[in-house]
């Protein structure tokens, strides 16, 4: 099938050193742990990066479109590819980002975005998935924005809630397995509840490595909670020598 890959890192503002400032050097390893993913997306020879994240509804997005830091305290556009009148600063935070992390790689491979809403249900997820398998015609890699809980302390964004490190620990071991019934397994309210913004894209990478078929082998690369947010990197590619 046309998926090759697929990589899953978060979408945290402070992944922009210029943004993060002094603070910068405390997500260093998680921003290396991001380009790796990104590199190892690269290698597997795709001929188009889709990029796929949360957003306040399901939305397809032309290739000149653009996300901006401005909110986060940074005036800087990101363009998602191409440079034309057509486009707007229509990107949500999850997109933008990724549009970063393909920027900051230097890969001139044409890319696509899709954001999904956050409050889409499993089944709606897993179909969007497939549906980019079965529309894409040439072999692509999926880069997947999200984030874990954010309630992981008192001073985490949702505060803490002692629900959010089973969770994120569960999390974790699906990306490190490639587990799609894992990950299709998170229950909407659950994930919302613990504001956990990767519940829907992750589930929409479950349903496109199922709809791509074949065995998938996960890598997770990093896994940590710094401001009360878990983070998760993980690679998805094809077993060397296996099946496709």
């Amino acid at each position: 099938m046309s998926l090759v890959a697929a990589a899953v890192c978060p979408h945290p503002p402070l992944l922009v050193p210029d943004l993060a400032g002094a603070a910068a050097p405390e997500l260093d390893d998680l921003r290396a742990a991001c380009d790796a993913a990104v590199a190892g997306l690269l290698a597997a020879g795709p001929e188009l990066i889709l990029l796929v994240g949360g957003g306040p509804e399901s939305t397809a997005f032309r290739t000149a479109d653009y996300g901006s830091l401005r909110p986060y305290g940074l005036d800087r556009a990101v363009r998602l590819w191409k440079v034309n009148c057509a486009g707007g600063e229509r990107l949500p935070l999850s997109l933008t980002i990724g549009a970063w992390l393909l920027g900051r790689a230097g890969t001139d491979l044409p890319r696509f975005a899709e954001a999904v809403a956050v409050d889409a249900t499993t089944t709606a997820c897993a179909s969007l998935g497939a549906d980019l398998v079965r529309r894409t015609e040439h072999p692509f890699a999926l880069l997947v924005l999200g984030d874990g809980s954010a309630c992981r302390g008192t001073a985490a964004p949702g505060y803490d809630d002692p629900r959010a490190e089973a969770y994120d620990d569960g999390v974790a071991a699906a990306l490190a397995a490639a587990d799609t019934d894992a990950l299709l397994d998170l229950d909407p309210d659950r994930s919302a509840e613990l504001r956990a913004a990767g519940r829907a894209p992750w589930q929409v990478l479950a349903g496109a490595a199922r709809a791509a078929g074949g065995t998938w082998q996960g890598e997770l690369t990093h896994y940590t909670v710094p401001y009360g947010v878990a983070y998760f990197v993980a690679s998805w590619r094809r077993p060397a020598g296996g099946p496709a």
